[in-house]
């Protein structure tokens, strides 16, 4: 199914894209040369194909266990710290409060 010019000025509405008249062409041509090109994915039939494998054999798990090690101490954590209160860090608001949080 091909994209309308409709389809292409509603996609490029949403992403706020503004377009002229010509761009709008160009971009639907360009969407839809876009969308043939994955056809063949869409078409693609994966039942013969094998199972790929790790290249090295049997590898299955590269993680290190979980082991409960000892952490860095709360003074030495806090020590460079901009801005701290109590065992925190106090850190710049990302949500226009203003100030420290």
């Amino acid at each position: 199914m091909a994209l309308s010019e409709y389809d292409v000025r509603a996609i490029a509405e949403y992403a706020r894209i503004g377009l002229d008249d010509e761009e709008l062409r160009e971009m639907t041509a360009y969407m839809n040369d876009a969308v043939a090109m994955l056809q063949p994915i869409v078409d693609f039939d994966p039942a013969g194909v094998e199972p790929t494998f790790h290249p090295i054999g049997d590898l299955s798990d590269v993680m290190r266990a979980d082991e409960v090690r000892p952490g860095l101490e709360l003074e030495p954590a806090l020590e460079n710290a901009h801005a701290t209160e109590g065992r925190l860090f106090r850190v710049p608001s990302i949500l226009g409060t203003g100030g420290l949080s």
